[in-house]
């Protein structure tokens, strides 16, 4: 029956019956007639597409009375309604009624009328092509149309009030607060006006100083706010020539994310470069110039909580694949230029400076030099940690972390702890047991995939794009360095060499197949297994030999059902009251470490295991979309068949409590989408398109034809 489904060029409607452990899928052509085989009508047969006039308010009631069972404003193949309602068509003017059935088509109506009803709707027309539109078309357009402008955001006057708002906030007095560098004092102009126009707004402007010390960012750990970003200016008023700031604008994850985060913005990116968004990028970046030029790095994300810690290193690459875009523009040079004086500066002055860069070992290791309980925290998640301390102080344990925070209680022990906790969040893989309590210690097999990545693409725009000469002017140079100095390639060239060579030594097992860490303590490599290995290969740091091992070995420990897994089992271990399930752990699997197996595979040349993966990731993300209201989610269980997206782990899953309709999606989830839509064939998103899992699909006809 599948071949025979997917023989059909255009899927009208899908179908889900409404069993969890059996979803039968079907589709049929559009101009067939034989409607009433699946679903029928009142009074109304047509072969046209056909388009109902709603009451939006009256009909949402009817559809959450009736089939939201679990009273969850969402409808989903868990809800237990009779999944149909009758709509009148528009042709009649509501006369002829015709039933749409379905967990999919009812879900989609819920949708498509949250949405009118948003926009101040009391009747809507809705086209019955929308209402069954093939799933994987109707997510790839609601990404590219939707959910990137509800994730955007820009930092200026229009928005302040909003965006400085923490919904990580933990202090008595949420107000907004806004953090402006010594560098940018028209910015504190700007902002000093906006608080004085309007003071019921309550902003709080923070001029920091020219020197940030991790002693200077816990001191203003009670009084936590946004950090400002770039600005441009534009004309105001046309008439008068009068010109205003305004923040360039940059995506943020979703959920309780509400900055510019890191390594989160380079997946989004990468979607956004799908979807033609390419101007969204390039302000992203220029967000980051930003943040290296004050704040020394680009950050965790900008928040005042964060001066002290980055995340995982994207920034060269995110500009080359840019500058591709954007080559023949004429600012397209000069915006190279800044990017990489840029990642130049953050290369020098965090992954290769005290205390990150191991002279030992030559390697870098993820190591904020952060102090105290990280702020976005709060203190309740460590109470189990600090109890210990508290009783040996004879302290309640809220005020021993209080008397630990400001200095008043020494104790090296959980000096230690939160060293490694800070460098958890740095590393982006918070938490995992392969980095938790250690993490400080290790070089890394992610980060210095990045770094060797980031030599590489130095090297290679310094000698292609600038004559291999590139001026340093005094704004971008490292401690130690002369200002307008010249950088050529060959440095660039010899650290990339020196790198690949050392992670060699003592990254790379040739017996397992595989990279691991380095701890660079015990001097030891260590033994547990994380698809951070296939890392080397998107970064090209791997041998073809290395290569093979990797995809031999490697890709069986880690594929299931729905992907890559964060980790295997057997390095996560038994899980108990003492030890619970993290995150970044087995079974939960991430769209950051599918993306870079993709890519990584396909630059070796193993683009049918590339493709096998990406087939699996967008299966999973799809079934979710249909069998649960259109939900996409941060991350997924990916050995789940029926509800990977339920996530039993820290603060659960982003992307799930949502009423009527989702509006976001999770932003590097979204990327993986499209981005995985761009490397499947034709074929494949049309097996997609009927929810045909990989194993029905590698077995059908269409996988061969």
């Amino acid at each position: 029956m599948f071949c025979a489904l997917l023989g059909f060029g255009y899927f009208e409607q899908l179908l889900i019956a409404e069993s969890q452990s059996n979803h039968l899928v079907l589709s049929r052509n559009q101009n067939e007639a034989s409607h009433t085989t699946r679903r029928g009508s009142h009074d109304e047969k047509t072969s046209e597409p056909r388009r109902f006039v709603v009451a939006v308010d009256s009909t949402i009631k009817a559809l959450l009375d009736g089939e939201d069972t679990d009273r969850n404003m969402q409808i989903t193949i868990e809800d237990c309604g009779p999944k149909v309602i009758s709509l009148g068509t528009a042709t009649s003017d509501g006369f002829n009624r015709f039933e749409v059935r379905g967990t999919y088509m009812i879900a989609n109506l819920l949708q498509e009328l949250t949405l009118a009803q948003d926009h101040g709707r009391k009747y809507t027309i809705l086209d019955e092509m929308r209402l069954n539109e093939n799933p994987v078309d109707r997510l790839a357009r609601l990404i590219k149309d939707s959910f990137w402008d509800s994730l955007t955001r820009r930092i200026d006057a229009s928005v302040v009030e909003i965006a400085a708002k923490d919904p990580k906030d933990w202090t008595s007095d949420p107000r907004p607060r806004i953090y402006i560098p010594r560098g940018a004092p028209e910015q504190y102009k700007y902002y000093t006006k906006v608080a004085q126009e309007r003071p019921d707004i309550q902003l709080d402007i923070q001029l920091l100083p020219e020197e940030i010390t991790p002693e200077y960012t816990k001191s203003i750990y009670d009084k936590p706010g946004l950090l400002a970003l770039e600005m441009e200016e534009y004309v105001k008023d046309p008439a008068t020539g009068e010109t205003e700031l305004r923040g360039l604008p940059f995506v943020v994850p979703g959920g309780i994310f509400n900055e510019l985060y890191c390594w989160d913005s380079y997946f989004c990116a990468l979607g956004l470069l799908v979807n033609d968004r390419v101007g969204l990028v390039k302000s992203t970046i220029q967000n980051f110039i930003f943040e290296i030029e004050h704040y020394g790095k680009i950050l965790n994300a900008n928040r005042s909580y964060y001066l002290c810690r980055s995340q995982p290193p994207f920034l060269t690459d995110l500009a080359l694949r840019t500058y591709a875009v954007i080559r023949h523009e004429p600012d397209a040079k000069e915006f190279l230029r800044l990017a990489t004086l840029a990642a130049m500066k953050e290369y020098y002055n965090v992954w290769m400076a005290e205390p990150r860069y191991d002279p030992e070992s030559g390697l870098s290791r993820y190591r904020s030099n952060g102090l105290g309980v990280p702020p976005e925290c709060g203190e309740t998640q460590y109470i189990h940690i600090a109890e210990p301390y508290a009783q040996k102080h004879g302290l309640p344990t809220n005020e021993f972390l209080q008397a630990y925070n400001n200095g008043v209680l020494k104790e090296p022990d959980l000096d230690e702890y939160f060293l490694h906790d800070h460098a958890v969040r740095e590393s982006g893989h918070d938490v995992s047991y392969r980095v938790e309590g250690v993490v400080a210690s290790l070089a890394t097999v992610d980060l210095n995939s990045l770094l060797y990545k980031y030599e590489t693409d130095i090297a290679r725009t310094i000698r292609t794009v600038f004559g291999d000469k590139l001026l340093v002017p005094a704004a971008f140079c490292a401690p130690g360095q002369e200002p307008d100095h010249i950088e050529s390639s060959s440095l660039w060239d010899t650290r990339a060499k020196r790198r690949k060579k050392l992670m060699d030594k003592y990254l790379w097992n040739e017996k397992q197949g595989l990279y691991f860490d380095y701890n660079t303590i015990t001097k030891q490599q260590t033994a547990f297994e994380s698809a951070t290995c296939f890392w080397p290969l998107w970064s090209g740091a791997a041998s073809p030999h290395q290569a093979s091992l990797l995809v031999s070995h490697g890709l069986s420990k880690f594929e299931c059902i729905g992907g890559l897994v964060s980790t295997t089992l057997e390095s996560r271990g038994e899980l108990a009251p003492s030890r619970p399930q993290y995150q970044w752990d087995y079974p939960f699997g991430w769209a950051p470490h599918q993306i870079m197996a993709w890519d990584g595979l396909i630059r070796y040349g193993f683009h049918e295991e590339a493709e096998r993966l990406a087939y699996r990731w967008l299966y999973m993300v799809t079934k979710v979309f249909v069998d649960f209201n259109g939900a996409v989610v941060e991350k997924y269980d990916v050995t789940r068949k029926v509800d990977p997206h339920r996530v039993d782990a820290e603060y659960g899953n982003q992307g799930v409590d949502f009423k009527g309709v989702a509006k976001e999606g999770f932003g590097w989830t979204n990327a993986s989408y499209v981005y995985g839509l761009s490397i499947v064939n034709t074929r494949m998103r049309r097996a997609l398109g009927v929810l045909a899992p990989w194993d029905v699909f590698v077995n059908s006809d269409l996988a061969v034809s």
